[in-house]
């Protein structure tokens, strides 16, 4: 998600048939909550939201409800989304998933163009039929526990979390674990005061925190260092651009010097070894899940210069991307 002053987030809202309108407009809420609250912090240099709801085609999605919510755009014409939000369902998703293919096609697309996507309950089940989970962990709704790992045995089902997260994939357990969860996205596009504004708004009792509840790849809550964990989120998200460090210390009100020696103090790199993982391990999935060109993926994890990228590639993996997606594709589709 591009958190530079003044520019705006595209966030789309897929809704389906059957879905729970809960798992749309709870997060919708607290997202536009958190914007009213940073416009009053910062005046007009704000992060705006631009939330939009989209299904297959267009067509009307009538929801458990009984709510017939008619969708802003056809996934075809939808604006290009920094953040994707899958429903959860009602009951069973399969019949309405295999009548959808074109929302599988989309939500690869999404991925591979560098969108985080969540998805709550059995909405899960629409990344898991997509393929985007393979070899992930990745959780659902309680009662579909033992559905969904028959469904989907390659998928790492992680029972007791109510949070997985996996690179730009999150799942989540249940609505009330959805608004944890974009509790935490919010402290990704503004700060913590803002989350913890929202928090408090939306939820009276004390809950579990989003670190406490989850499954998560990512070791930056790891280290007490809350700025260094700022700038990670934000490399995080704008990997796929050009990033200068002087610019990013600048942001978060640091010299270069002081974010190098911070960032190597609390996660042991650098910011630019941090970042260069982030987008190496970015590649790795999109050689192993996409049919994207050597090019093409260095393209979008944010190398211009292939020969650079294949370079900095085999430094890490000491194999050369085409090596790497020749060995993962031989693993993937041998018989075992």
């Amino acid at each position: 998600m591009p958190q530079n002053a003044g520019e705006a987030i595209q966030i789309a809202f897929l809704l389906s048939d059957n879905m729970l309108a809960t798992s749309a407009t709870l997060p919708m809420e607290m997202l536009l909550t958190a914007e009213s609250a940073n416009q009053r912090d910062r005046g007009s240099q704000r992060t705006r939201l631009i939330l939009s709801t989209v299904s297959a085609q267009g067509e009307p999605a009538a929801t458990r409800s009984g709510l017939r919510w008619t969708p802003d755009h056809a996934l075809e014409n939808a604006p290009s989304p920094d953040l994707v939000y899958v429903p959860g369902f009602w009951r069973n998703p399969r019949p309405i998933i295999r009548r959808q293919p074109q929302v599988l096609d989309w939500l690869r697309e999404q991925y591979q163009n560098g969108a985080l996507i969540s998805a709550v309950g059995t909405g899960c089940c629409f990344l898991a039929e997509a393929g985007l989970l393979n070899g992930k962990p990745a959780t659902t709704h309680w009662h579909y526990f033992d559905q969904f790992q028959r469904d989907y045995p390659e998928v790492d089902l992680k029972r007791q979390y109510f949070i997985t997260q996996a690179g730009n994939l999150y799942c989540a357990a249940s609505v009330n674990s959805l608004a944890d969860l974009t509790v935490h996205f919010i402290q990704r596009l503004y700060n913590k005061r803002i989350a913890s504004h929202v928090e408090r708004h939306f939820s009276h009792e004390i809950r579990r925190s989003y670190e406490s509840s989850g499954y998560f790849e990512e070791a930056h809550s790891r280290h007490p260092d809350e700025d260094i964990i700022q700038v990670q989120l934000w490399l995080q998200d704008n990997y796929p651009r050009e990033v200068v460090l002087s610019q990013v210390a600048e942001r978060f009100g640091l010299s270069t010097r002081t974010l190098n020696r911070r960032f190597k103090a609390a996660t042991g790199q650098t910011p630019l070894d941090y970042l260069q993982e982030i987008r190496i391990n970015n590649a790795r999935d999109l050689l192993k899940t996409s049919n994207l060109t050597i090019a093409e993926i260095a393209d979008k994890v944010g190398y211009q210069d292939t020969g650079y990228f294949t370079t900095l590639f085999k430094k890490q993996l000491a194999i050369t991307p085409r090596e790497y997606r020749a060995t993962v594709r031989a693993k993937l589709f041998s018989a075992e």
